[in-house]
């Protein structure tokens, strides 16, 4: 095989591994001196919850190779849906990463980006060698997600598979609603009937995207959307309505009332619809184990997507 056939073997390798969609991380750490130091990853998974471990890896190309690989501590940063910028400025070349970045340093001197999905601090667990990279595996000593929606990466290119979710839906007929949790509380409204409902509105022509804006500038507007969880018609009405899951890093609300998930009998709702599906999410949040429904107000199906810790 030539060294030509030998270069293009390879970027169709590449070419193949980034069909796989993948969340974006900023790795960071801090030198001896408390310079900090940071690259951007996405080859990065977590490993197991007990001991409570994660890898990433580093090209041994990398001018923060031996840095890395040497630490004794470092954190993942997940990136939210919003944060394509950080993501840019830690993939290129810069003296100064951190100049003009929100961040904070942990107990154990790693730095920690403002805002970000979630993050993991970590001491270096164990480096592996892996051919032309390395993998680093962390063992988590402190962690934090803030439930925003994470930003993507597929075929060399940024994707926000919430915004997305959200862009393709449009019309008079479509009725957006938001299942915003904490932890183990959801955001109720309370109608004028004296009934119980989650947030909603009707998606005008500015599409889903606006609707769910919408939605949290009135009731939560530090939530942000997770992906649909459920999508049914109402055959009498002739409505479509689409729920997604949400999630705010607070249990305080401009509009409506946080309740437990334990106590959702006590509450009356709008429609024998909406109760089930509020107590199929009961049941999958505590499982940590999501799935989408398809079907109408009286009966459908439910198609599993998310399974934490796997």
């Amino acid at each position: 095989m030539s060294e030509q056939e030998v270069v293009n073997k390879i970027r169709e390798l590449r070419d193949a591994f980034g069909s796989f969609m993948t969340g974006v991380t900023v790795v960071t750490t801090c030198k001896e001196d408390g310079t900090p130091l940071g690259f951007t990853a996405n080859s990065f998974a977590s490993v197991s919850l007990d001991p409570a471990l994660l890898l990433v890896s580093i090209a041994k190309t990398s001018s923060n190779y031996n840095n890395f690989a040497k630490a004794t501590h470092f954190a993942i940063n997940i990136l939210a849906e919003e944060q394509k910028d950080i993501s840019n400025i830690f993939a290129r070349p810069s003296d100064d990463r951190f100049a003009n970045l929100a961040w904070t340093k942990s107990l154990i001197h790693n730095p920690l980006i403002d805002d970000v999905s979630a993050w993991f601090d970590c001491t270096t667990y164990q480096v592996v060698d892996a051919g032309d990279h390395a993998i680093l595996i962390g063992k988590v000593e402190n962690f934090a997600s803030a439930g925003f929606a994470g930003l993507g990466y597929y075929r060399g290119g940024y994707f926000t598979p919430a915004k997305l979710s959200a862009e393709v839906i449009t019309g008079p007929k479509v009725v957006i609603s938001a299942i915003i949790g904490h932890e183990n509380k959801i955001l109720l409204v309370k109608t004028d009937a004296q009934k119980w409902t989650i947030p909603h509105v009707v998606v005008g022509k500015e599409g889903a995207d606006q609707a769910l804006e919408t939605i949290f500038e009135h009731y939560q507007s530090d939530a942000s959307a997770s992906f649909i969880y459920s999508v049914y018609e109402n055959v009498e009405t002739q409505q479509q309505y689409i729920s997604f899951l949400c999630n705010t890093p607070v249990d305080e609300a401009r509009n409506g009332t946080f309740v437990d998930l334990e106590q959702l009998e006590q509450y009356e709702f709008v429609d024998s619809a909406l109760e089930s599906m509020l107590l199929r999410y009961r049941k999958e949040n505590q499982l940590k184990t999501y799935g989408v429904y398809y079907g109408n107000q009286e009966s459908g199906t439910v198609r599993q997507i998310v399974k934490e810790g796997v």
